[in-house]
């Protein structure tokens, strides 16, 4: 469980930060800025839930919490540690990566495929969960950028890539099944 009874502990003012092993890194050190950029990506689906109702409030929903969980899985590096950690190292999984797939699946079935590339836009849920999507592939980049230089657990990375997927697909299904979708048009402005 978690107590968070402080909240400044002052212990990052001179640059610096703790990952979740103990070890100590700069703000600015790259998984620093990879499990942020998750964090931020996090606060993107806060807002895409003021606009959801039903069955994609509950799924936004799962997925913030998996963003915790790939937040956790990110700020702890050494994966060949986590058996010595003394507690369970928290990690993404295969199966949160296929349940993913698996509502990409249900939520495109009811789609019409794409003749066109289309705008971000639409409904304002489709517009935010479009700028969501947008952070989530900065994540991705983030997330690997961090895998060439060091250790990161692929299947974070799968979950990242994939999310950015499920978060298009839901844009057109709250765009009315894709009927509210804005096409682009090549050379329009011309």
């Amino acid at each position: 469980m978690v107590v968070l009874n402080r909240i400044y502990t002052r212990t990052g003012d001179k640059g610096d930060t703790a990952l979740s092993d103990g070890s100590r890194v700069a703000k600015h050190d790259p998984r620093v800025e990879a499990y942020g950029t998750v964090d931020e990506l996090n606060a993107t689906l806060g807002l895409c839930r003021l606009h959801a109702t039903g069955d994609i409030a509950t799924r936004i929903s799962v997925i913030q919490n998996d963003l915790f969980d790939l937040g956790a899985d990110l700020s702890r590096p050494n994966m060949s540690a986590d058996g010595d950690a003394g507690y369970p190292v928290l990690r993404i999984i295969d199966a949160q990566v296929d349940r993913l797939e698996a509502e990409i699946d249900a939520m495109n079935a009811a789609l019409t495929p794409l003749r066109s590339f289309i705008l971000p836009g639409g409904t304002p849920l489709a517009s935010h969960l479009h700028l969501s999507r947008t952070v989530a592939r900065r994540a991705e980049r983030r997330a690997t950028e961090l895998l060439a230089g060091g250790d990161v657990n692929t299947t974070a990375i799968r979950y990242l890539n994939r999310l950015s997927d499920w978060l298009f697909v839901a844009g057109r299904v709250v765009n009315d099944n894709g009927a509210a979708d804005i096409l682009w048009v090549p050379g329009a402005s011309r």
